[in-house]
């Protein structure tokens, strides 16, 4: 945890993901039994659209700005994880 610039506590949180992507049972975000999620976006795996569609979907299943959403590891592989700004 960290300070923002006016002093109030703000945290980042660490996400592991699994993408579907072009999955027809998407946009769905599931939580699996170790914690990590299942993420079913309807993007094709093509120049980072389901990359960009799984920040989406998670920005809005965390409520917050896509912004606040940044990939930090598994650009090109099915396991993700991504860090979400509070």
């Amino acid at each position: 945890m960290g300070l923002d610039e006016s002093g109030r506590e703000c945290g980042v949180a660490i996400v592991r993901a699994t993408i579907k992507p072009g999955s027809k049972k998407g946009p769905l975000v599931e939580i699996l039994d170790d914690g990590a999620l299942q993420l079913y976006v309807r993007a094709p795996a093509v120049e980072g659209k389901a990359n960009r569609a799984a920040i989406e979907l998670l920005a809005a299943h965390y409520g917050v700005p896509k912004s606040a959403v940044r990939l930090t590891g598994g650009a090109t592989s099915r396991f993700k994880r991504f860090e979400i700004d509070d």
